[in-house]
């Protein structure tokens, strides 16, 4: 609707709206000299057939350039900022990523390449090496998504955490003794928990609701190449460098892998951007818009100073929201469900072929994950729906450990093999982007959920790690460790379902303006009045 013109006490309202909401942009006198250049202009709130926008009753009030807009040149400019954004943002973390998860995961595969026998380690010594790693990961996502909401500053946290993993990566080639080795593998954990997590913080800063689920399965697609190529990388070296400079292969794989992380991280400095509002190579009109979309979003803006951050009020608004916990035990699930990747490479070893074809046959599975996971997500953006493209997937993964566990046949144990991960992951991916789809404001309770929920789910890798046998010979018996991981798919389904019905509940309750009480927290702000609702 147009106006033509405003009085004096419009005038001095919406000026006080400007200054409160948007007081990093604009000086006073620059808004009032945009404010007297847009009478006349429409609203974009006000305006219908912008995606993702209901019916308003409560005005949201947009900064001066974004209201300068027309329909046509919002659309424009918002297409172009998520276009920049993506180019300058996702390869970046996907890189980090990527590195994040080798680093990680890639004590796997040089089991194989002699690190058990080199330092001596029993079945069970190994298999503490490898879920040490998680308990430093639970300890410290917490403290690190709430001082990362704190600080506002991603492009300095995330590479300086990444440096400092980088650092211990390559520090673990030199370990002598199983001693050694867990430290090395609870320090590298402890570190490596700030990224995850943040990174999942970090772009439900930046992208809508409905943009959040392709996102988060491109951030996730890291871990899923990474999976695909490690073994490649780790087969490369293993069969080249074996013996190099008197140090086994499995030594220069920590130590390789360990610079390259560093490298990348030094320059992920200046390639990641802050948070919308202070992402200095933005345009101004590009900060007010990047940040006026998240808040018409949901109704309410995702910005404090960091000085009103609160470590601890943003945990117990997570915690007292009943939605927290059914998405932490969903998630406790799938991640327990997914243990098998932890142990891929022996697990393909049971069909026979020499190490290096194992570490091969190790990749298509990650390949045709990372297929499905982008097609899943990005249908479950184009379409709002989340459930169902959670479970379907998890279908997929319960038939593929049955399969896995009920034949010794190669083929179809390889047709398993091939399913399982595909099977987990794309509908995890899912699963991440219903967590702040579904607590998405306050800033602080989205940051200290995510990370409480990632936390959780990887305990889960903590006695996982003692499921698979790791006998240095002979082959080890599957049955139990796929049975569980059938189980807990088949949970992670029902949570789900649990999910969709107290969202659907909520909805209804939004639909006729009630606010719900108790644990089951209505969105605060304005966000009801402005269309809200949960994705499920």
């Amino acid at each position: 609707m147009a106006s033509g013109g405003m009085n004096p006490g419009e005038r001095d309202r919406t000026l006080q709206a400007a200054n409160s909401g948007y007081g990093t942009f604009a000086s006073s006198s620059n808004m009032e000299a945009e404010i007297d250049n847009k009478a006349g202009v429409d609203h974009l709130s006000e305006e219908a057939g912008i995606p993702g926008h209901g019916p308003s009753t409560a005005k949201l009030q947009p900064p001066p350039l974004v209201a300068a807009m027309s329909q046509a040149h919002r659309l424009e400019a918002e297409a172009k900022l998520r276009r920049k954004i993506d180019t300058r943002l996702l390869p970046m973390i996907i890189l980090m990523y990527i590195m994040n998860y080798l680093d990680r995961n890639n004590i796997a595969a040089v089991r194989l390449a002699g690190l058990q026998d080199e330092l001596n380690l029993s079945s069970t010594q190994y298999q503490t090496t490898v879920s040490i790693l998680f308990v430093g990961y639970i300890f410290m996502q917490i403290p690190s998504n709430l001082l990362l909401n704190k600080t506002g500053r991603p492009s300095l946290y995330l590479p300086s955490c990444m440096i400092i993993w980088g650092i211990i990566s390559g520090a673990t080639g030199a370990t002598q003794s199983f001693g050694g080795l867990v430290a090395c593998r609870f320090f590298l954990g402890f570190i490596e928990a700030a990224y995850f997590p943040g990174c999942l913080f970090y772009l439900s800063s930046w992208y809508t609701r409905k943009e959040l689920g392709f996102r988060t399965a491109v951030l996730y697609s890291g871990s899923l190449i990474s999976g695909a190529f490690g073994g490649l990388v780790t087969a490369g070296i293993t069969s080249n460098m074996d013996g190099t400079h008197g140090l086994r292969a499995w030594r220069w794989v920590f130590i390789i892998e360990g610079v390259i992380t560093v490298v990348i991280a030094c320059t992920a400095f200046f390639i990641i951007p802050d948070m919308p509002r202070t992402t200095k190579w933005l345009s101004e009109e590009e900060r007010q818009l990047a940040t006026y979309r998240l808040i018409e979003d949901v109704g309410e803006d995702d910005w404090t100073s960091a000085e009103s951050q609160s470590f601890f009020h943003g945990l117990k608004l997570a915690l007292l929201d009943i939605k927290t916990w059914i998405l932490m035990i969903m998630g406790l699930a799938i991640v327990s469900s997914a243990s098998v990747t932890n142990f891929f490479p022996t697990i393909v070893k049971t069909l026979g072929y020499t190490n290096v074809k194992t570490l091969l046959l190790t990749a298509p599975p990650y390949v045709l994950a990372v297929i499905t996971t982008y097609a899943n997500a990005w249908h479950a953006d184009r379409t709002g729906e989340r459930f169902y493209h959670i479970a379907i997937p998890l279908c997929v993964g319960v038939a593929a450990f049955i399969l896995c566990a009920a034949t010794h046949s190669t083929a179809p144990r390889y047709v398993a093999m091939m399913l399982m991960v595909p099977g987990v992951y794309t509908g995890y991916v899912v699963s991440l982007a219903w967590i702040s789809n579904s607590l998405p404001r306050p800033a602080a309770k989205r940051a200290a959920a995510l990370a409480f929920i990632n936390a959780i789910s990887n305990t889960s890798s903590i006695y996982a790690s003692y499921m698979y046998p790791q006998p240095k010979k002979g082959q080890p018996n599957l049955t139990v460790p796929l049975s569980v991981d059938c189980a807990t798919a088949a949970l992670a389904i029902i949570m789900a379902a649990l999910m969709k019905m107290v969202l659907v509940r909520l909805n209804k309750k939004l639909e006729k303006g009630e606010h719900v009480e108790g644990a089951i927290n209505a969105v605060p702000g304005v966000a009801q009045e402005n269309g809200f609702r949960f994705l499920v």
